[in-house]
Formats: C-alpha cells, structure tokens, sequence
C-alpha cells in the first residue's frame, strides 16, 4: 500500500471515525483515487487538506464511500418470503416487532418494511430503526421522496395507497414515515442496538474484508433476541451461519438457534 494512501486512511479515521482499513483494499482504493484525480489533486496528501477545509468536498467524498443505490421491493421474490414466511413466523408468539434495518442508505428499505407491515399485519405492532453512516442519506431518507425509478418493484396498489405524485416525485405517506426512527451507525464502530426481531443488511457487506464481515455477523447475531431473523442481500450468503449461531431459515434469510 502507497505511503501517502496508507497515512490519508489514517486521518480519515481520526476526523471521521471511519477506518478505511476494513473496506476491500483495491476496490477502495481505486475508487477513492478517481475521486481524488477527478477533483485534480496529484496525492492523497493535498487530497486531504482539501476535505479538511471544504465541506462540499468532504461530504462528496462520504458520499462515494457509502454506496447509495436502493429501491423499494429490492429483488421482489426475496419481499415475498418476508411477507409469506418470515413476519408470520415471527408474528406466532407476539404482536409488537423491533424491525433494525442497517445501512439503510435513502430509505427504501425501511420505508418497504413499514409498508409491508402496515399492508398486510395491521394489527402488529412494528417499531423499525433505520441507520446509515452517512448523514446526507439519512436526510433524504427522512423526506420520504423518490423518483417513480425508485418504486418499479413496489406492487401498483401499494404505490397509489400510500404515496402522492407531485411533479413527478412521490412523497411517501406521513402515517408510514412515523413507524421508522432514522439515526446515524457505524457498524464498524458503534454498539449495535439490541432486542431486534428482525435485522435487515443487505447489499453493503460486499465492500467490507471477510474479517470485518465476521465482527458484523457475530454483532447482529448478538444483537438479534432469540430465534430473531437476519435477512441479507443476494451477494452475501453466509456460508458457515452456525459460526455466529445462525441457521439457514430460506434463501438469505437466518435464525437465531
């Protein structure tokens, strides 16, 4: 690893608590440098007196550390298992779910689950916190608006049930937004919150080392009560769930044994 690389991870992890150290090594890399020969800085030296002076240039550099593509519905026939399969199953011995989507990016996800919830389970009781280390998101998210892009999985019904078309963007139902407390988390540093029914992570643990990987599984595991559900995206199988005294339940989804 180049010396100037090497210190610029350094400091980044002391001004934002972000170590980038626990991310894929190449792929951060190349990512970051074209940001950095893009923006015209010659080293990771003077790239980093720049973000430590200018906040827009500092915040596009969060920005592309945190991948932000997400949708409602993502991969519709793993939605359907979670309505079908998984709520049911966790719906048999209580009605009231603390629901933690994490990495929640712009709020699609969370914002799935509380519909799901409020559309077919209206009389449980479904709590969902949503949080993503990046600010920016969680401000968005926090609007609730999106572009019709963003909604091509969600069934037609639920689209014109709890959203509102306005120039072309939808805002999202104001009794929906109030089920989901949004906060910021750094799964690779903060204290995970605990007594979760259902964990929902999925599409971001690609970028982390399989050693970070593992610290996260072991935590959500920790983190999820008793035959609590994780519920990961379709590039993250967990090939030894056992390790972390998870089992197989359905395809991306996990239980707490």
């Amino acid at each position: 690893m180049a010396e100037d690389y090497i210190h610029f991870i350094a400091r980044i992890k002391q001004k934002l608590g972000i170590d980038l150290r626990l991310y894929k090594e190449a792929q951060m890399k190349r990512r970051l440098t074209s940001l950095r020969n893009k923006r015209g800085y010659a080293d990771f030296d003077t790239y980093y007196q720049a973000l430590d002076t200018n906040e827009q240039l500092l915040q596009e550099f969060i920005d592309r550390l945190t991948i932000n593509v997400s949708e409602f519905y993502r991969n519709p026939k793993r939605w359907d298992v979670l309505q079908k399969k998984i709520l049911p199953l966790l719906l048999e011995k209580k009605q009231k779910l603390s629901i933690w989507s994490a990495a929640c990016s712009t709020g699609e996800e969370p914002y799935s689950i509380a519909l799901m919830a409020n559309e077919h389970f209206p009389d449980a009781d479904v709590q969902v916190l949503a949080t993503d280390i990046d600010d920016t998101v969680l401000e968005k998210a926090k609007q609730g608006i999106y572009p019709a892009q963003a909604l091509k999985d969600l069934p037609k019904q639920m689209k014109e049930k709890y959203f509102t078309e306005e120039h072309g963007l939808y805002h999202i139902d104001k009794h929906i937004k109030r089920k989901i407390t949004f906060k910021r988390h750094n799964l690779l540093a903060d204290r995970y919150p605990s007594g979760n029914d259902l964990i929902v992570c999925r599409n971001v643990l690609i970028y982390f080392t399989d050693q970070a990987k593992e610290t996260i599984y072991k935590n959500f595991s920790d983190s999820l009560v008793e035959n609590g559900v994780l519920f990961v995206g379709s590039t993250e199988q967990i090939f030894s769930p056992n390790k972390y005294g998870l089992a197989l339940q359905d395809t991306f989804f996990y239980q707490k044994e």
